[in-house]
């Protein structure tokens, strides 16, 4: 896509360079997430999970957001030895809601037993 193009497209606000691909096969290597994904554009960086939370999943952040977007059009739903990808943007808030969440709730029961307040599960 030449830049006079691409000036003139206007793309939804969830829409970025960094994608985010879950149900990957657990044995699948970065150079085969290179040949599958590299082929919609150029790729910045692959981060495969590797721990028991995150086995299964990867960021892959492309150069331009055009590609990025072309990349996530294509490959949602494309088969990898028999395991169907789930291809997202990556969204920093919703990313970082769930632990927010959780240390907020270990604060606030922290406080209630310090200030003696009664929990549900002192009740």
């Amino acid at each position: 896509m030449n830049v006079a193009t691409a000036s003139k497209v206007r793309l939804p606000p969830e829409v970025n360079r960094i994608l985010y691909v879950k149900n990957l096969p657990y044995k699948i290597t970065a150079e085969e997430m290179y040949d599958i994904f590299g082929k919609y554009g150029a790729i910045r960086q692959i981060r495969l999970g590797n721990t028991p939370e995150t086995k299964g999943t990867a960021f892959v952040v492309y150069e331009d957001i055009f590609e990025a977007k072309n990349a996530c059009d294509h490959l949602s739903g494309f088969n990898v030895c028999n395991r169907y990808l789930v291809v997202l943007y990556y969204q920093s808030t919703r990313a970082f809601k769930k632990t927010d969440t959780e240390k907020k709730k270990q604060e606030l029961d922290q406080m209630k037993s310090k200030y003696g307040l009664a929990t549900p599960e002192n009740k």
